[in-house]
């Protein structure tokens, strides 16, 4: 593989915070996927994530989801490999995935807001990629 394969690759199975706020308000079909426990979801996640921990994804709780769809599997940061399981499976079922770079944890540093028991208003501070 050469380094511009390599990076050509890595666009093709990651997306970033930026890219994904720019697909959801352009109406695109993305869907936030929180691959964390049920509690890390209730206390933060990203406005619309739907709660699929990577640990529980099979056929039938994947069922519903849109084939159409880019799922977009996310888990706390860099320190988590939840959304990189959660990939794995979805990609295993058939699905269409990127995985979000720096997961919620980048998403908060480009300024975008959260929703939960713990959730941060959006700031002026978003990624200018």
């Amino acid at each position: 593989m050469t380094q511009l394969e390599f990076y050509q690759a890595k666009l093709a199975y990651e997306i970033d915070a930026a890219d994904v706020k720019a697909a959801l308000d352009a109406g695109e079909k993305v869907i936030l996927i929180d691959t964390r426990a049920a509690g890390a979801f209730e206390r933060e996640t990203i406005p619309g994530a739907l709660s699929l921990p990577h640990r529980t994804m099979s056929a039938q709780t994947t069922a519903a989801l849109p084939r159409d769809a880019l799922l977009v599997p996310f888990c706390d940061g860099i320190g988590c490999n939840g959304s990189t399981n959660g990939a794995i499976k979805l990609l295993q079922l058939g699905f269409r995935v990127k995985e979000l770079q720096g997961g919620l944890d980048w998403w908060k540093r480009d300024g975008y807001a959260t929703v939960g028991s713990h959730a941060v208003a959006a700031t002026s501070i978003q990624c200018a990629c």
